[in-house]
């Protein structure tokens, strides 16, 4: 479902994940441990991560698990089939009780990556906008349909081109937007709630892009000192390109990638790739080259707002995005609208985690 991570996440992965130059290491591998290995295990509250392993067993049996797994995918989903018919009578459980159905049922392997257990995790969310199906008055942003040609890997016209000059004008155009900040955004995170101008709700999601590479604006704006190294995250970059509109609109087309939608039914919330709803603070994003979606994990890293505050979650992973690569790396779900954004957008933090597969 989802194209990326926040603005910052492709550059910030690359900085701080670094490359260690071996290459005989497997790009990832799974070393068993037991509950008590899990910080912060026996205090968290484990039921989010039911709510999201519930919504996503409908889907378990289509998954395709990577290969590396210490078990095979057959046994992976005989035995997540029946974790999920267990799940469904936990639905008014206590924490103790959840807590219980997940020890009973599976068991932690820490996940290692070639540089060892620690990698980034950052955060994205589902941008709320004000847009029209029709335009007029303010409503003058398009969000575009996929046009002909967009299939197969071709490389259409760039953001810029598609903004300033004829190549998009006849390309469909799905919603009209009040805020082109708000439409680069969308972009960025790849699906989106729209209020509409008569009183209804929408949703658009990532549907192909025009076949240009991504250029974070957020590294642009550090290189020039316009923002600070710790401030450039998603909303000082929305900060600064309102209090600069002109400035910020060239900004914007320095990024080329231009992103297509398709409209989706509203199914109560976030579909990620898993074909679940996803769970605020308790859907992950990961690499499903190497982990499996579907199953949880023990999430231990620390909250965006105070650094050393630990962030211990359980876990599901449920989607993927563009700048989620490496064994050791996880994008959080914070929810919807300006307040997830303002978690979700400064969230870039190192952790680890451990992968819990079903006995």
């Amino acid at each position: 479902m989802r194209l990326a991570a926040p603005v910052l996440a492709a550059a910030l992965a690359a900085a701080l994940a670094g490359c260690s130059g071996v290459s005989e290491r497997p790009p990832v591998s799974f070393e068993a441990a037991s509950f008590s290995d899990l910080a912060g295990w026996r205090e968290g509250d484990p039921r989010p991560g039911l709510t999201a392993f519930r919504r996503g067993c409908p889907r378990a049996a289509a998954i395709r698990p990577p290969l590396a797994l210490p078990i095979d995918a057959e046994t992976l989903k005989a035995r997540l089939a029946k974790a999920c018919a267990e799940a469904e009578s936990l639905a008014a459980a206590d924490a103790a009780a959840v807590r219980g159905f997940f020890e009973r049922r599976f068991a932690p392997y820490r996940v290692l990556g070639p540089n060892g257990p620690e990698g980034l995790f950052t955060g994205y969310y589902e941008p709320e906008l004000r847009a029209s199906r029709r335009k007029h008055g303010g409503y003058t942003v398009p969000i575009h349909g996929l046009p002909p040609g967009a299939n197969g890997g071709a490389v259409l016209a760039s953001r810029a081109e598609i903004e300033t000059g004829a190549a998009g004008r006849d390309w469909p155009v799905l919603f009209w937007a009040a805020d082109a900040v708000d439409v680069f955004t969308l972009h960025i995170q790849g699906s989106g709630r729209l209020k509409l101008d008569d009183g209804r709700y929408a949703r658009v999601a990532y549907a192909g892009n025009n076949g240009h590479g991504y250029v974070a604006i957020g590294r642009l704006l550090r290189e020039r000192n316009v923002l600070p190294e710790g401030g450039a995250a998603m909303p000082d970059i929305r900060a600064w390109m309102r209090a600069n509109p002109e400035a910020g609109q060239a900004l914007m087309r320095e990024n080329p990638r231009y992103i297509f939608f398709r409209a989706v039914a509203d199914a109560g919330g976030v579909v990620g790739q898993l074909g679940a709803v996803l769970t605020p603070m308790a859907s992950l994003a990961v690499d499903t080259g190497l982990i499996p979606l579907a199953v949880p994990l023990w999430l231990e890293t620390n909250g965006p707002a105070a650094k050393d505050q630990p962030l211990h979650l359980l876990v599901v992973a449920q989607d993927t995005g563009s700048a989620i690569k490496g064994a050791v790396r996880g994008d959080i779900f914070w929810g919807s609208g300006e307040d997830a954004l303002a978690a979700a957008g400064r969230m870039a933090e190192r952790g680890r985690y451990f992968l819990l597969l079903p006995r």
